[in-house]
């Protein structure tokens, strides 16, 4: 099994306890909206991670990050977006097992087509009244497995 934790919609806000709910993951993935470059830094110190630009992402640092990713990890084809409203292909025609997408805020996870798709809601500022949330995404031989973790919202 190879463990994935999922985030997005940060808004320059890195939580400490987003940083204790990753903490043993294979990888990171960012779906966007990260708001400061210093998010990914401190990402970074627990895993490897895979980041895309959000809408909010401007500037020279931004440019670092591209608008969509789709990779592999394990034995799985990952595509990754900030918002699924610009989901520009098939993915199950494509192999894609999981399409994870950010932007709404609202955490997601439903299976279509034999395709996962995974929005682990946002972990930066409160917005309305939606929690405060990322994932964690299992890769597993029987297939992808993601689980959402409700933050505090403190620190």
């Amino acid at each position: 099994m190879l463990r994935i934790g999922v985030i997005s919609d940060t808004h320059g806000i890195l939580r400490p306890e987003a940083e204790q709910r990753l903490a043993g993951v294979a990888h990171i993935i960012h779906a966007g909206d990260i708001g400061r470059p210093e998010v990914i830094h401190r990402l970074r110190r627990i895993a490897p991670v895979i980041a895309i630009r959000g809408n909010v992402d401007k500037g020279p640092w931004a440019e670092n990050y591209p608008d969509t990713e789709t990779v592999r990890l394990g034995d799985q084809s990952i595509h990754i977006l900030h918002d699924i409203q610009d989901l520009q292909l098939d993915p199950a025609a494509c192999g894609i097992n999981v399409v994870i997408s950010g932007h709404s805020h609202r955490p997601l996870i439903k299976t279509t087509g034999g395709v996962l798709y995974l929005n682990p809601g946002s972990a930066g500022p409160r917005r309305f009244n939606l929690p405060i949330t990322l994932a964690t995404l299992d890769l597993t031989a029987r297939g992808p497995k993601a689980l959402l973790h409700h933050l505090t919202g403190a620190g």
